[in-house]
Protein backbone atom coordinates (compact mmCIF):
# COMPACT_ATOMS: atom_id res chain seq x y z
CA UNK A 1 0.00 0.00 0.00
CA UNK A 2 2.58 2.01 0.92
CA UNK A 3 4.52 2.06 -2.30
CA UNK A 4 1.37 2.24 -4.12
CA UNK A 5 1.07 5.75 -2.37
CA UNK A 6 4.56 5.96 -3.57
CA UNK A 7 4.43 5.75 -6.53
CA UNK A 8 0.98 7.52 -7.43
CA UNK A 9 2.76 10.67 -5.45
CA UNK A 10 5.34 10.87 -7.50
CA UNK A 11 3.59 10.42 -11.01
CA UNK A 12 1.22 13.55 -9.48
CA UNK A 13 4.77 15.36 -9.52
CA UNK A 14 5.61 14.52 -12.41
CA UNK A 15 2.53 15.70 -14.33
CA UNK A 16 3.00 19.30 -12.21
CA UNK A 17 6.10 19.87 -13.47
CA UNK A 18 4.96 18.92 -16.68
CA UNK A 19 2.11 21.67 -16.23
CA UNK A 20 4.27 24.06 -14.51
CA UNK A 21 5.98 25.43 -17.67
CA UNK A 22 2.77 26.37 -19.57
CA UNK A 23 1.36 27.79 -16.39
CA UNK A 24 4.03 30.08 -16.03
CA UNK A 25 4.25 30.89 -20.12
CA UNK A 26 0.40 31.64 -20.48
CA UNK A 27 0.62 33.97 -17.05
CA UNK A 28 4.07 35.63 -17.44
CA UNK A 29 4.18 39.24 -18.20
CA UNK A 30 5.39 41.06 -21.26
CA UNK A 31 7.14 44.09 -22.32
CA UNK A 32 3.61 45.46 -23.74
CA UNK A 33 2.62 45.10 -19.80
CA UNK A 34 4.79 47.27 -17.95
CA UNK A 35 2.49 50.48 -18.11
CA UNK A 36 -0.74 48.72 -17.14
CA UNK A 37 -1.19 49.66 -13.23
CA UNK A 38 -0.63 53.43 -15.51
CA UNK A 39 -3.23 52.93 -17.83
CA UNK A 40 -5.72 51.55 -15.30
CA UNK A 41 -4.88 54.57 -12.81
CA UNK A 42 -5.53 57.37 -15.01
CA UNK A 43 -7.93 55.76 -17.11
CA UNK A 44 -10.40 55.70 -13.56
CA UNK A 45 -8.87 59.15 -12.49
CA UNK A 46 -10.28 60.73 -15.92
CA UNK A 47 -13.31 58.38 -17.11
CA UNK A 48 -14.49 56.98 -14.14
CA UNK A 49 -14.10 53.26 -12.18
CA UNK A 50 -16.06 51.47 -14.61
CA UNK A 51 -14.54 52.44 -17.87
CA UNK A 52 -12.36 49.70 -19.90
CA UNK A 53 -8.85 51.04 -19.76
CA UNK A 54 -7.52 48.51 -21.83
CA UNK A 55 -8.95 51.01 -24.90
CA UNK A 56 -6.19 53.50 -23.75
CA UNK A 57 -3.55 50.69 -23.65
CA UNK A 58 -5.15 49.63 -27.12
CA UNK A 59 -4.70 53.30 -28.56
CA UNK A 60 -0.86 53.33 -27.16
CA UNK A 61 -0.08 50.06 -29.04
CA UNK A 62 -1.36 52.22 -32.04
CA UNK A 63 0.69 55.18 -31.78
CA UNK A 64 3.80 54.00 -30.61
CA UNK A 65 3.70 49.88 -29.89
CA UNK A 66 4.04 51.52 -26.22
CA UNK A 67 7.77 52.56 -27.03
CA UNK A 68 8.44 55.80 -24.16
CA UNK A 69 11.35 56.84 -26.63
CA UNK A 70 9.08 56.99 -30.05
CA UNK A 71 9.63 59.98 -31.82
CA UNK A 72 7.71 61.19 -34.92
CA UNK A 73 8.82 62.85 -37.46
CA UNK A 74 6.75 66.22 -36.72
CA UNK A 75 7.74 65.76 -33.19
CA UNK A 76 5.01 63.67 -31.72
CA UNK A 77 6.79 62.16 -28.22
CA UNK A 78 6.56 59.10 -26.17
CA UNK A 79 3.85 56.39 -25.73
CA UNK A 80 0.79 58.68 -26.56
CA UNK A 81 2.58 60.60 -29.40
CA UNK A 82 1.91 63.81 -27.89
CA UNK A 83 2.95 67.10 -29.64
CA UNK A 84 4.66 69.29 -26.82
CA UNK A 85 2.47 72.19 -27.36
CA UNK A 86 -0.84 69.40 -26.53
CA UNK A 87 1.15 68.29 -23.51
CA UNK A 88 1.71 71.85 -22.37
CA UNK A 89 -2.26 72.56 -22.64
CA UNK A 90 -3.01 69.40 -20.89
CA UNK A 91 -0.13 70.19 -18.25
CA UNK A 92 -2.01 73.54 -17.53
CA UNK A 93 -4.62 72.05 -16.67
CA UNK A 94 -2.59 69.41 -14.58
CA UNK A 95 0.75 70.69 -12.66
CA UNK A 96 1.91 67.50 -11.72
CA UNK A 97 2.46 66.63 -15.40
CA UNK A 98 6.33 68.26 -15.76
CA UNK A 99 7.63 65.96 -18.90
CA UNK A 100 6.81 64.89 -21.80
CA UNK A 101 8.94 62.02 -21.97
CA UNK A 102 8.54 60.81 -18.84
CA UNK A 103 6.26 57.68 -19.33
CA UNK A 104 3.77 57.49 -17.00
CA UNK A 105 3.35 61.65 -16.76
CA UNK A 106 3.53 60.92 -20.94
CA UNK A 107 0.35 58.32 -20.23
CA UNK A 108 -1.45 60.81 -17.90
CA UNK A 109 -1.68 63.51 -20.41
CA UNK A 110 -2.82 61.17 -23.51
CA UNK A 111 -5.89 60.28 -21.68
CA UNK A 112 -6.15 63.29 -19.88
CA UNK A 113 -6.54 64.76 -23.42
CA UNK A 114 -8.43 62.36 -24.26
CA UNK A 115 -11.34 63.08 -21.78
CA UNK A 116 -11.24 66.84 -23.06
CA UNK A 117 -12.21 65.40 -26.52
CA UNK A 118 -14.96 62.96 -25.19
CA UNK A 119 -16.47 65.65 -23.44
CA UNK A 120 -16.55 67.74 -26.74
CA UNK A 121 -17.87 64.75 -28.70
CA UNK A 122 -20.41 63.50 -26.08
CA UNK A 123 -22.89 66.54 -27.66
CA UNK A 124 -21.74 66.43 -31.23
CA UNK A 125 -22.04 62.74 -31.88
CA UNK A 126 -24.13 59.79 -31.39
CA UNK A 127 -23.44 57.91 -27.97
CA UNK A 128 -22.18 54.86 -29.42
CA UNK A 129 -19.33 56.52 -31.95
CA UNK A 130 -18.50 59.38 -29.03
CA UNK A 131 -15.18 57.08 -28.89
CA UNK A 132 -14.47 56.49 -32.61
CA UNK A 133 -14.84 60.46 -32.85
CA UNK A 134 -12.60 60.92 -29.55
CA UNK A 135 -9.51 58.64 -31.47
CA UNK A 136 -9.90 60.34 -34.57
CA UNK A 137 -9.96 63.41 -33.45
CA UNK A 138 -6.64 62.74 -31.33
CA UNK A 139 -5.20 61.69 -34.72
CA UNK A 140 -6.32 64.30 -36.96
CA UNK A 141 -7.60 67.36 -35.02
CA UNK A 142 -11.08 68.52 -33.47
CA UNK A 143 -11.19 70.56 -36.32
CA UNK A 144 -10.63 68.36 -38.94
CA UNK A 145 -13.63 66.60 -37.91
CA UNK A 146 -16.11 69.03 -37.22
CA UNK A 147 -15.42 69.93 -41.42
CA UNK A 148 -15.72 66.37 -42.18
CA UNK A 149 -19.33 66.77 -40.17
CA UNK A 150 -19.94 69.71 -42.13
CA UNK A 151 -19.07 68.02 -45.26
CA UNK A 152 -21.64 64.64 -44.33
CA UNK A 153 -24.37 67.66 -43.40
CA UNK A 154 -24.02 68.90 -47.02
CA UNK A 155 -24.15 65.36 -48.31
CA UNK A 156 -27.63 64.73 -46.72
CA UNK A 157 -25.81 62.75 -44.25
CA UNK A 158 -26.55 62.34 -40.58
CA UNK A 159 -22.93 64.27 -39.08
CA UNK A 160 -23.17 62.78 -36.02
CA UNK A 161 -22.66 59.29 -36.48
CA UNK A 162 -19.56 57.68 -37.80
CA UNK A 163 -20.66 56.23 -40.70
CA UNK A 164 -21.40 59.17 -42.38
CA UNK A 165 -17.52 60.72 -41.39
CA UNK A 166 -16.11 57.45 -42.95
CA UNK A 167 -18.16 58.06 -46.48
CA UNK A 168 -17.02 61.84 -47.37
CA UNK A 169 -13.69 61.50 -45.69
CA UNK A 170 -12.09 61.21 -49.06
CA UNK A 171 -13.82 65.06 -49.94
CA UNK A 172 -12.65 66.63 -46.68
CA UNK A 173 -9.79 69.06 -47.84
CA UNK A 174 -6.49 68.89 -45.93
CA UNK A 175 -6.98 65.13 -44.45
CA UNK A 176 -5.00 62.70 -44.58
CA UNK A 177 -8.57 60.27 -44.02
CA UNK A 178 -6.66 56.98 -45.15
CA UNK A 179 -4.34 57.58 -41.78
CA UNK A 180 -7.23 58.40 -39.55
CA UNK A 181 -9.66 55.96 -40.38
CA UNK A 182 -6.89 53.09 -40.49
CA UNK A 183 -5.82 54.45 -36.93
CA UNK A 184 -9.55 53.69 -34.94
CA UNK A 185 -9.61 50.39 -36.72
CA UNK A 186 -6.26 49.35 -35.42
CA UNK A 187 -7.04 50.56 -31.94
CA UNK A 188 -10.38 48.23 -31.92
CA UNK A 189 -7.95 45.63 -33.54
CA UNK A 190 -5.03 45.81 -30.52
CA UNK A 191 -8.23 45.90 -28.11
CA UNK A 192 -9.71 42.76 -29.25
CA UNK A 193 -5.93 41.41 -28.83
CA UNK A 194 -5.65 42.09 -25.10
CA UNK A 195 -7.24 39.85 -22.45
CA UNK A 196 -9.48 40.66 -19.62
CA UNK A 197 -6.71 41.48 -17.56
CA UNK A 198 -4.87 43.51 -20.31
CA UNK A 199 -2.62 41.18 -20.93
CA UNK A 200 -1.46 40.77 -24.44
CA UNK A 201 -2.41 37.50 -26.15
CA UNK A 202 1.23 35.99 -26.60
CA UNK A 203 0.14 34.00 -29.40
CA UNK A 204 -1.51 36.70 -31.44
CA UNK A 205 0.69 39.51 -30.20
CA UNK A 206 4.40 40.46 -30.35
CA UNK A 207 5.71 41.55 -26.64
CA UNK A 208 6.36 45.45 -28.37
CA UNK A 209 2.11 44.84 -29.37
CA UNK A 210 2.92 44.28 -33.01
CA UNK A 211 0.65 41.41 -34.49
CA UNK A 212 2.82 38.43 -35.15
Amino acid sequence: MRAAQLSLAILTLGALATLAPRTARAQRRTPADRYDDTFSKYSKRYFGPAFDWRIFKAQGMAESNLDPKARSQVGARGVMQLMPATFREIASKNPELKRIDHPEMNIAAGIAYDRQLWTRWEGDSVLTDVRTFTFASYNAGRRTLLNAQTTARTSGLDPRRWPSIESVAPKVERWRHVETLDYVKRIDAFHSQLDERGRVIVDSVSARGVRK
